[in-house]
């Protein structure tokens, strides 16, 4: 009876693969044409954190949280160049330079800006996720 041979790329391709993790990260991709700044908040279960800033390029995808998601929700709030903006109705904590701000609550007596994120579902079973920032589409009157 033959054996079969197993060519040594081959096996060691095989190595690699079952020893890679798989990929699992929060990512943001900036599919408008200006510079954006990202802000991020969610929570551990217990503490909620807000960080920020990410500055991205037009075009460009930024790695926001690295390995599998802890949470089903992540807020997100950012800002163009323009004066543009996404944001949404969950109120967090940031400041103009880069921060990593512990908690939601009182932040004007805390010395921070009260920021509004919009939210993120990326359901329950999600180990990775990205969303995409769009320029808004433009409105026209009807005649």
């Amino acid at each position: 009876m033959k054996q079969a041979i197993i060519p040594p790329i081959m096996a060691l391709a095989a190595i690699w693969a079952v020893m890679t993790p798989a990929r699992a990260d929060f990512r943001l991709c900036n599919n408008t044409s200006s510079r954006v700044s990202v802000s991020l908040a969610y929570t551990d279960g217990e503490t909620w954190v807000s960080e920020g800033w990410w500055n991205l390029k037009a075009s460009a995808c930024e790695t926001l949280v690295r390995g599998p998601l802890a949470a089903e929700f992540y807020y997100v709030y950012a800002m163009d160049e323009r004066g543009g903006e996404w944001k949404g109705k969950a109120f967090m904590c940031t400041r103009d330079r880069e921060f990593r701000i512990l908690g939601r609550e009182d932040c004007f007596v805390r010395g921070f800006d009260r920021t509004g994120f919009f939210e993120v579902d990326t359901g329950k079973e999600a180990k990775n996720w990205t969303v995409q920032l769009t320029d808004p589409a433009l409105v026209r009157p009807s005649p």
